[in-house]
């Protein structure tokens, strides 16, 4: 199996949120130094065939293709891994949330060599699709026909619904729509649970699923189907490295609920009610939480043990966050943030966007700081070096950017909704990545300001007379 990435994904439903909006999105955890680069496709930009370098799978592709947006490795050399986007219909996706299949699975459908993986998925999908429906359904029949080499979930939305897919082996798979007045976490484990195969509103699948599972004696449970029992694992490995994150979605957004729940409890239901209604504050605050308020912060230094015990949901090998936020009046927002999620800042940009910021389309290796991906990350690498001295300062910004990003998006609403539509575009175009530009600034003077305050901090220094 393929090197995983190790993320954290989030999904609410449209009367779970407190503008009635949409929400999905995933923080990509793969590498701590590798480069995203965020563009758009234009219409038409894809060819007729897509030929991965990852596996080598050959795939006609119908033309034209639609514009969307992407957030592309620096290089192609292992694959594309687009990762999310949203397209020109107002269909958003990201992928993947990786995650493992137990040995009985696979052992009656192995992953497949030369199918279709993670790096695929995006450009597979997003550019054909006009509703999430469509996004499973594709992408459905696309592990069906040639099989994939991982285990993976998979997030869409569209103006209507959010759904949750999951592949469990080299060709089966079911989807889960999240109900409007639920929200669902997931970290690295397979989460779909109970299936009424007698629900085609809510659910989807594989259309053999039922015969294979029976034909290989797979359901420890044959009362009922539930997916995860089924296809996932459940190991004491899992307890530390997955559910805490769950749990801690569970903490934040339904407190009471969560009272009755633990850590490492393997058993957490896939589908929530929130406690009140949730903003993109909220999921921000969660895909850049790190068990904060807990004993098992790493950033507590009052107990060394607990705050190692569980791995963050934001962590030093996150390569970029977003939140796609659907169903808004005006155009609907891809919130992206470069780098760590913790020491960066989500960047709103509408749907509409034909071209992003230039430091945005650059960054590779080694690190030069004309790139968005790198400016976000050299502020993390130093405010690390002194959290005493960097973390306030850090969280000053963080502020000011997010509050002058609310105020952003209000004005440009307004902006949009009295503009001619024809217009649209260049107006998001100008807008969009002027506000892009003057948050990035932000953070580049921020890192200047810590270079400056942590020159002194320095294992060589000593204390000397100011005559000397």
């Amino acid at each position: 199996m393929n090197e995983l990435s190790a993320c954290t994904s989030i999904l609410i439903g449209k009367n779970a949120t407190i503008d009635h909006s949409i929400i999905i999105g995933r923080n990509e955890d793969s590498k701590a130094s590798w480069p995203k680069h965020f563009i758009v496709h234009p219409h038409g930009d894809l060819p007729a065939e897509f030929i991965s370098k990852d596996t080598g799978v050959k795939i006609p592709l119908p033309q034209p293709s639609y514009r969307y947006s992407a957030t592309p490795e620096w290089t192609d050399q292992a694959g594309l891994f687009e990762e999310d986007g949203i397209n020109e219909f107002d269909v958003a996706m990201s992928a993947t949330e990786s995650a493992y299949s137990n040995d009985l699975v696979l052992s009656a459908d192995p992953y497949v060599e030369n199918g279709v993986n993670e790096e695929a998925m995006v450009t597979l999908v997003l550019p054909f699709v006009k509703s999430a429906r469509e996004g499973v359904q594709r992408l459905g029949d696309l592990i069906a026909q040639y099989g994939t080499g991982e285990t993976n979930g998979i997030l869409f939305a569209d103006n209507a619904e959010a759904w949750y897919m999951e592949i469990g082996s080299g060709h089966y798979w079911v989807a889960q729509r999240i109900p409007d007045d639920a929200y669902a976490v997931a970290g690295n484990q397979l989460a779909i649970q109970e299936i009424d195969f007698n629900d085609s509103t809510n659910f989807m699948y594989h259309p053999e699923i039922v015969q294979f599972v029976n034909q290989h004696q797979l359901n420890p449970h044959p009362d009922s189907f539930n997916f995860r029992q089924i296809f996932g694992t459940a190991t004491p490995a899992d307890a530390i490295y997955s559910t805490p994150r769950v749990w801690y979605g569970h903490h934040l957004f339904s407190p009471q609920a969560a009272t009755v729940e633990h850590p490492e409890d393997q058993n957490l239901p896939f589908i929530m009610r929130p406690e009140k209604r949730l903003s993109i504050l909220d999921a921000q605050e969660y895909l850049n939480s790190h068990f904060q308020g807990t004993i098992y912060d790493p950033l507590n230094s009052a107990d060394q043990v607990a705050s190692r015990r569980y791995r963050p949901i934001s962590l030093a090998k996150t390569q970029e966050s977003h939140l796609l936020q659907m169903n808004r009046p005006s155009a609907n927002l891809h919130w992206l943030s470069m780098g760590v999620g913790a020491q960066s800042n989500f960047i709103p940009f509408y749907n509409g966007l034909t071209q992003t910021l230039p430091a945005y389309q650059k960054g590779s290796l080694p690190a030069s700081l004309d790139s968005a991906y790198w400016v976000y990350k050299h502020v993390g690498v130093l405010v690390d070096h002194n959290l005493k001295i960097g973390w306030p300062l850090l969280n000053e910004v963080q502020q000011t950017v997010t509050t002058q990003a609310l105020t952003f998006i209000h004005e440009m609403d307004q902006l949009l909704n009295t503009t001619p539509m024809e217009e649209h575009s260049s107006l998001i175009n100008e807008r969009n990545n002027q506000f892009a530009a003057w948050a990035l600034e932000q953070y580049q003077k921020l890192a200047m300001r810590l270079l400056t305050d942590l020159t002194d901090d320095s294992p060589l220094n000593f204390n000397t007379d100011a005559n000397l």
